[in-house]
């Protein structure tokens, strides 16, 4: 597992959401773009700035849910990546000696462990598909780190698609198509 803080949250054009930047910890040079929503975004914005709202949000509800039950976040993971989806998992110890992992989108995982001051992990293959070196300090670009995610996107969509149409899946192989031609939208509209 690769420790990694949030370092960048921007605006990404071509999918109209938020790209938030996961930087390697402990000398390592390797960055993580997770694109999310725009509600999500807010989310980890608010946590990262330590803005408190005069309601709380949904990600405030189920911190104070977890902290009132004695709920322990041991720690947040960005356990795998499937045709451009990141998956990760809240790791919660419930009684002291009962660890579980629970299903979570990153970006609600993120904003949780902010809020909660827990530390947050990349599996190594996941960093390995889709993370981008940085050589030098601020070298590549966010554009260039984004780019990169939706490279490896378009190729796994791609190898569905072959796969689809081989298998006669015609209906299947045109979904693919379609999320195909959404990603060279916007991808031509930068």
């Amino acid at each position: 597992m690769i420790p990694v803080e949030v370092t960048r949250i921007s605006f990404y054009p071509p999918s109209k959401g938020y790209a938030v930047v996961l930087q390697e910890i402990g000398g390592g040079e390797r960055k993580l773009p997770v694109i999310v929503g725009s509600f999500e975004a807010q989310a980890i914005a608010l946590a990262m700035e330590k803005v408190d709202t005069p309601r709380p949000m949904t990600h405030d509800l189920l911190t104070t849910i977890l902290e009132e039950m004695e709920v322990d976040v041991k720690a947040v993971v960005v356990t795998h990546l499937s045709e451009g989806t990141f998956f990760a998992g809240i790791r919660i110890d419930l009684d002291g000696d009962d660890e579980t992992e629970v299903d979570s989108r990153p970006s609600d995982a993120i904003a949780v462990a902010l809020r909660l001051g827990a530390p947050i992990f990349v599996d190594e293959s996941v960093m390995k598909e889709a993370g981008v070196e940085d050589e030098e300090q601020s070298s590549v670009s966010f554009e260039e780190l984004v780019h990169s995610h939706d490279n490896n996107r378009r190729k796994i969509l791609e190898e569905k698609l072959q796969e689809a149409v081989e298998d006669e899946e015609y209906e299947q192989a045109a979904k693919i198509r379609d999320q195909l031609m959404e990603l060279e939208k916007g991808a031509s509209s930068v």
